[in-house]
C-alpha cells in the first residue's frame, strides 16, 4: 500500500513529524516499508512563461525563447523540446540552479553559457530531468495559472513523502488511504475527519436490470447509469499527481475516478460501457468453456468455480477481479453503468493465481471489503464523475442478497493480561476499543465486541487481545524475565543427534544438499515404484506436483546438475522427510491423516573414490565403497547385508541392510535403466537408510584387557556355491565353543575351473581364521581342537559343508 502523506494528513493530522508518523504506524502493526520524497532535492527551479520563441539561427533543431519568470526582465533561454511554444507555463531552472544527479551520481549545475552562439540565461526542464518521470518527449507542462517565479516545488507540492507501507493479510482494513487514517487516529488519538456522501439526484430514470444469481458469490450489487458523460474529458492533474504517488498512472478520467476511490477508501468499482451490454446483466458462477477477454489484452477460460457477470449474450466481467474488453469505456462511450458489490471473499481467493496475473480489487476482495458502503461510494464516484466529465445521473439501484453475519467477540480481561504480560483492567481496554471505533461492552471481567461490517480478521479472543497490545503500545509493553525453570534436556546415550550424522557424512567426503520435497511423478514411479503418489492440488510447478517417498531422485537431480558442469567427482547426502500412504496415521499436532512422514539419510557417490590417485585404478565408485561408508555410519553396530532388489537399483548389486533383524534401508549401484533415462556416463552408488535406525547406536560396554595370549587357528571348508558369507559366520558363532570363539575373518575364497579330486564341480572353499580366547586361562591344545571341530561340526551340519583337505 503506498500513498503521499499530504493525502493522509487530509484525514488525519497529528501534530508529529512524518518520521514520528512511521514510527507510529510501525508500532501500530502497518509496517512502514519505505518512506521517500515525491521528488528528490533540486533548488532554484521556478515557474516561467514562454513569451517568444523563435529558430536558433544557427540550429535547426533548437528555439531562442523569452521566458518570464518573474523578476521583470525576459531570460533569454536557448531550448531544443519540440513542444517548446508560446504560452506554455513551464519549470524553468535559473542560472545557480541544482538539478537532481544524472548518471554519474552528481548533482547538474545550471550556468551561464552560450549555446552555439547564442547566449542561455537558464534552462527549460522536462519531467525526466527534474526526475519526477520517465518522460522526456517534452517540456513539463504547468497549469496555466501557476505563479509566475514561484519554486515549482512548492507549486507541485514535491516536499511531500510517500509512504509504502507492508500490510499482513488480516490488515484489509488498511488498504486506503481512509482505513490507514482511521488507524493513525486510533494510535495517536487525533480527530478523524469524517467523509460526507451526499446523495446525488437523479436526472433520468435510466436504470439497468441486474440479477444476482449466486448470493454465495455476491452478497451486495450497487450500481447506477449515468448518460452523457464526456470520456474525452481530461483527469484534473490534482487527481493525476496522487494517483502517480500511489504507484498508479494516469489512463482516462473515468478510470482515474475508480482508481481514486479504490486507494482512498479501498473500494473497488468497475465503469461498464452501457450501450455496449445486451440486454440484462446477471451475477453468476462461470459455466464450462465460457470465455472472456480481460481488459489486460488476455483470454481466458472459465468455468463453474469463477465468479462472472455476465449479460445475455455474453461473459463481460471477472466477477471481484478484473473487467471484460467488451464493455470496456472508450472515447466513444457516451453513457455509462457504475458498479460497486461486495464480493464473498471465499469466492474471489485464489481466482487471479489462477490466470496468473493479479489486480489491486482481487487483492482487496480476497481479504474483505466493507458491505455497508457500496452506495455512499457510488454517490461519491457520481459526483466525481459529474464533475470532471459532466452526464446525467439516473436512480440508484441497490440489492442486498446476504452478508457477512458480525459475531460478538468476547475478550476476558485476566487473558488479555496474561497474555500481553502487563497488569490490565477493563478500562483500558474498553478505551482502546473505543478509540478502534468497535463497539464494546464489558461487566468487568469480560468485553464483548462486535465487529464492525470493514473488520474481517476479528474473529477470536487472540485477534481483541492484539488490537488492545498495539493501541496500548508494544513499546510500553514492560520488560518481564522469564520464571520458568530452565533445565538442561540430556539426549539418551543410545541414541545420537542428526547433526552428528551430518558431521560423520561430511568427514566421509559427503556434502550436504537441502531440496525441496515436490518431486516429478515420474521419478515416483521409476525410483520409487510408488504409482499411486502423494499428489498436490496447487503445485508451484509442474514438475514438482508430488511428494517425494524417496530421497534418491532428489540425489540424482544433484548429480545431474553438477554433472551438466563438468564436475568429475560428486558425493552428496541429504536429510530429509518423505511421504507415505498410510491410512493408519491420524491427525494429530505433527501428522496428516493417512500419511506417515519418516525421516531418512541417502547419500550418492560418484567417481574416484579418492580423486585423483597413482595407486588406484579403479573406475569409480562401485558397490563395496558405499558398503562401508554405510558400514562407518552405522558403526559401532552391525549390519547384515542381503541381497535384494530395489526399483532404483540394479538388480545384481543391490543389499537391504537389516540391523537388528529390521529392514533399515537398501545400497546398491544406480540400475542401468534409470543411468540411461538421466544420460550418465557411469553408474553413481547410493544408500537410503532410516534416519532413527542410524540415530540408536549401543552403549558401551568395557570389558577389561585381556591377560591371556589369544590362539587362532585358520580352517578351509568346502561348501555349495550358493552358501553366502552370512550363512557360513551365522553357522560359526553359532557353534557350541564353549564361549571360547571371539572372532571369525573370511580372507579366502577359491573356486576351481574345473571339477578336481578334492572338490565337484559347483562347490567353493572358503579360509576362515578362527580367534580363540578365555579371560581365565591360557588355552590348551585340546581346548582349542574341540572349538574347530564344533565350528568344522556346525557348518557340516548346517550348511552341508566338509574341513579341506
Amino acid at each position: 500500500m503506498q500513498f503521499p502523506e499530504s493525502w493522509l494528513r487530509e484525514f488525519c493530522n497529528p501534530p508529529l513529524a512524518t518520521k514520528q508518523i512511521a514510527d507510529v504506524l510501525t508500532m501500530g502493526g502497518l509496517e512502514v516499508e519505505d518512506l521517500r520524497p515525491v521528488a528528490p532535492p533540486f533548488t532554484k527551479v521556478v515557474v516561467g512563461e514562454i513569451k517568444e520563441a523563435v529558430q536558433h539561427p544557427n540550429a535547426d533543431r533548437l528555439r531562442v525563447c523569452q521566458v518570464d519568470v518573474g523578476q521583470g526582465a525576459l531570460l533569454n533561454i536557448v531550448c531544443g523540446a519540440p513542444n517548446a511554444r508560446v504560452g506554455i507555463r513551464v519549470p524553468t531552472a535559473l542560472v545557480g540552479a541544482e538539478l537532481p544527479p544524472g548518471d554519474d551520481g552528481k548533482p547538474f549545475a545550471i550556468k551561464l553559457g552560450k549555446l552555439r552562439g547564442v547566449e542561455s540565461q537558464g534552462m527549460l526542464c522536462s519531467a525526466r530531468e527534474l526526475k519526477l518521470s520517465e518522460d522526456h518527449a517534452g517540456l513539463m507542462e504547468l497549469a496555466s495559472d501557476a505563479p509566475l517565479g514561484k519554486d515549482v516545488r512548492e507549486v507541485l507540492d514535491l516536499d511531500d513523502q510517500v509512504f509504502t507501507l507492508k500490510l499482513t493479510p488480516n490488515l484489509a482494513h488498511a488498504l486506503s488511504v481512509y482505513g490507514v487514517a482511521r488507524e493513525l487516529s486510533a494510535l495517536t488519538g487525533a480527530p478523524l475527519v469524517q467523509p460526507k456522501f451526499e446523495p446525488v439526484q437523479p436526472k433520468n430514470d435510466a436504470k439497468l436490470a441486474v440479477k444476482v444469481s449466486a448470493p454465495d458469490l455476491c452478497g451486495r450489487f450497487s450500481g447506477r447509469v449515468v448518460r452523457n458523460v464526456d470520456t474525452k474529458a481530461k483527469t484534473p492533474q490534482w487527481m493525476v499527481d496522487r494517483l502517480a504517488r500511489c504507484g498508479q498512472r494516469s489512463v482516462t478520467a473515468l478510470v482515474d475516478i475508480s482508481n481514486y476511490v479504490m486507494f482512498e477508501f479501498g473500494r473497488p468499482s468497475h465503469i461498464f460501457d452501457y450501450d455496449k451490454i445486451h440486454g440484462t446483466l446477471d451475477v453468476r458462477w462461470g459455466k464450462p468453456g465460457e470465455q472472456l477477454k480481460l481488459l489486460n489484452g488476455n483470454t481466458i477460460t472459465v468455468d463453474e468455480k469463477v465468479g462472472v457477470i455476465a449479460d445475455d449474450k455474453e461473459v463481460e466481467s471477472l466477477a471481484g477481479i478484473m473487467g471484460g474488453d467488451a464493455t470496456a469505456v472508450s472515447d466513444d462511450t457516451r453513457n455509462v453503468y457504475v458498479e460497486a458489490a461486495f464480493w464473498w471473499p471465499q469466492a474471489v481467493q485464489g481466482r487471479s493465481r489462477r490466470y496468473n496475473f493479479s489486480t489491486d480489487a482481487g487483492h482487496r476482495f480476497e481479504r474483505g471489503v466493507d458491505p455497508s458502503l457500496t452506495v455512499e461510494h457510488i454517490e461519491h464516484i457520481t459526483r466525481l464523475i459529474l464533475e470532471v466529465c459532466g452526464g446525467e445521473a439516473g436512480p440508484m439501484d441497490d440489492q442486498v442478497l446476504s452478508l457477512p453475519e458480525r459475531k460478538p467477540v468476547t475478550l476476558r480481561v485476566a487473558r488479555a493480561s496474561k497474555v500481553i504480560g502487563m497488569p490490565l483492567t477493563a478500562n483500558p481496554c474498553l478505551d482502546a476499543f473505543e478509540r478502534l471505533g468497535l463497539p464494546a461492552q464489558s461487566n468487568g471481567e469480560t468485553i464483548v465486541v462486535t465487529p464492525p461490517p470493514y473488520r474481517f480478521d476479528l474473529a477470536i479472543e487472540e485477534d481483541l487481545i492484539e488490537e488492545v497490545a498495539r493501541i496500548v503500545g508494544y513499546e510500553h509493553l514492560p520488560t518481564t524475565p522469564p520464571l520458568a525453570p530452565i533445565t538442561a534436556k540430556l539426549p539418551p546415550e543410545g541414541r545420537r543427534s542428526a547433526f552428528a550424522v551430518r558431521r560423520l557424512l561430511a568427514a566421509l567426503g559427503y556434502q550436504e544438499t537441502i531440496n525441496f520435497s515436490f518431486v516429478e511423478d515420474s521419478w515416483e514411479r521409476d525410483l520409487a515404484g510408488n504409482a499411486n503418489p502423494i499428489k498436490l492440488l496447487n503445485p508451484i510447478a509442474s514438475q514438482m506436483s508430488v511428494m517425494r517417498s524417496s530421497l534418491m531422485g532428489s540425489l540424482l537431480q544433484v548429480l545431474k546438475f553438477n554433472l551438466d558442469r563438468k564436475a568429475e567427482r560428486v558425493r552428496v547426502f541429504e536429510i530429509g522427510r518423505v511421504f507415505l500412504r498410510d491410512a493408519s496415521v491420524a491427525t494429530g499436532d505433527t501428522t496428516v491423516r493417512g500419511v506417515r512422514q519418516p525421516m531418512r539419510v541417502a547419500g550418492l557417490a560418484y567417481g574416484e573414490p579418492d580423486g585423483l590417485q597413482w595407486a588406484r585404478k579403479a573406475p569409480g565408485a562401485d558397490f563395496y565403497d558405499a558398503k562401508g561408508d554405510v558400514e562407518a555410519l552405522l558403526a559401532p553396530r552391525q549390519a547384515e547385508y542381503r541381497a535384494a532388489t530395489h526399483p532404483a537399483m540394479h538388480p545384481g548389486r543391490c543389499a537391504e541392510v537389516i540391523i537388528d533383524g529390521v529392514s533399515a534401508g537398501h545400497v546398491g549401484e544406480l540400475h542401468p535403466r534409470s543411468r540411461q533415462a538421466w544420460d550418465l556416463p557411469h553408474a553413481p552408488v547410493l544408500f537410503e537408510l532410516d534416519l532413527g535406525q542410524v540415530l540408536a547406536r549401543d552403549v558401551p560396554v568395557f570389558t577389561p584387557v585381556p591377560r591371556f595370549q589369544p590362539a587362532e587357528r585358520d580352517i578351509a571348508v568346502i561348501v555349495a556355491d550358493s552358501v553366502t558369507h552370512a550363512a557360513l559366520m551365522e553357522a560359526i558363532h553359532g557353534a557350541d565353543t564353549g564361549g571360547l570363539l571371539r572372532d571369525a575373518l573370511l580372507f579366502d575364497v577359491y573356486k576351481p575351473k574345473q571339477a578336481t579330486a578334492g572338490m565337484a564341480a559347483g562347490e567353493k572353499s572358503l579360509a576362515v581364521r578362527l580367534t580363540l580366547a578365555s579371560p581365565d586361562a591360557t588355552l590348551t591344545e585340546d581346548q582349542i581342537e574341540a572349538a574347530v571341530r564344533a565350528v568344522v561340526g556346525r557348518v557340516a551340519t548346517q550348511l552341508g559343508g566338509r574341513l579341506r583337505g
